[in-house]
């Protein structure tokens, strides 16, 4: 029996009962209608069908109708053809979220997610694991920052490369994307210089123990005392520099590469782009927000007071080699 169909039964039942116990002056209709969870208009309306036509004047009028906000079948047909020939590959979710910027498709992705799965175009997620407790974000955007970089073929036909990514760790909103050839102290410095001179200094930023980042001992602990060039233009700014020492540490960075490496790599195949050159206008913050990898809150910039030193800045304090040296690093 279909659940509508069993509700239907147990409400014929329920209204019999407190039908007959108004009958016999057990309750009058205010009382009955209480009990039934309807208006006592409602009560009164019922009993004079089921007067007229007994139980079948009962029965819910809109069962057996199409409902007036049913997708319409060659609508259904059109969504199932797009998604096989233009979007195979795409999550439901990245793909409603193009239906809707695209093609005009009006309803929502609850009935787009179910209707896919039924016809097989796509399968069912599979049941997530038991949560693990993650570490809180801080409380305010700009506090500290997340850098990381991931190697993948992020354009079809070309050898795999990195993308640089800096996010923020409140909001998880992306503040610089780009693609390299291989990640190194140039990446570090250019991707440092966009986000501090738009969105001032951090409090603190977070990355992994990569060469560029960290001279490390054997055993793998971060020697303080021997910093890189990135070490030393943080520790200049006064931008506690936070080592992971596992991939699970940096979880915000490598659930965002997740995202990314499924969604963006479909965006730059859409937009036709097969080289670093035209990338460089596609991949920036808009086109991330765009991909819904932040949270729902507007990031705005430190309240430290020296937001506006730059890199350039805070390197000439030093000897002309060194500023020479961080302003246009050579080495990896």
């Amino acid at each position: 029996m279909r659940r509508t169909e069993a509700r239907e039964a147990v409400r014929m039942v329920m209204f019999l009962n407190l039908l007959n116990r108004w009958e016999s002056a057990e309750l009058n209709q205010e009382e009955a209608a209480e009990l039934l969870g309807v208006s006592e208009r409602t009560f009164r309306r019922w009993t004079r069908r089921y007067e007229e036509a007994g139980e079948a004047g009962l029965v819910d009028r809109r069962l057996g109708k199409a409902s007036g906000q049913r997708v319409p079948t060659d609508r259904a047909e059109e969504v199932e053809r797009l998604y096989r020939e233009r979007y195979q590959g795409f999550t439901v979710k990245h793909f409603h979220e193009h239906l809707v910027k695209d093609h005009g498709f009006g309803w929502g992705y609850t009935w787009l997610k179910l209707h896919l799965q039924w016809t097989g175009v796509v399968p069912k997620a599979p049941r997530k694991g038991a949560h693990r407790r993650k570490r809180e974000r801080r409380p305010l955007p700009g506090m500290m920052l997340h850098q990381d970089g991931s190697r993948h073929a992020w354009l079809e036909g070309q050898p795999a490369l990195d993308l640089i990514v800096t996010l923020d760790d409140a909001t998880g909103a992306i503040y610089s994307a780009f693609l390299i050839e291989e990640e190194g102290t140039a990446s570090t410095f250019r991707a440092l210089s966009e986000v501090f001179s738009q969105h001032g200094l951090p409090m603190s930023l977070y990355t992994d123990r990569g060469a560029h980042y960290f001279r490390t001992t054997k055993a793998g602990e971060i020697d303080r005392g021997c910093p890189t060039q990135v070490g030393r233009a943080l520790a200049q700014l006064g931008v506690e520099h936070i080592g992971a020492f596992s991939p699970q540490a940096r979880g915000r960075s490598e659930r965002a590469f997740g995202t990314l490496q499924d969604r963006l790599v479909k965006e730059l195949k859409l937009a036709g782009i097969t080289d670093i050159a035209a990338s460089a206008t596609s991949i920036c913050p808009p086109t991330t927000r765009a991909l819904r990898l932040s949270r729902p809150a507007r990031a705005r910039p430190s309240r430290r007071s020296r937001a506006s030193i730059s890199m350039r800045s805070c390197a000439s304090k030093r000897s002309g080699r060194s500023a020479t040296t961080i302003a246009s690093p050579t080495g990896p």
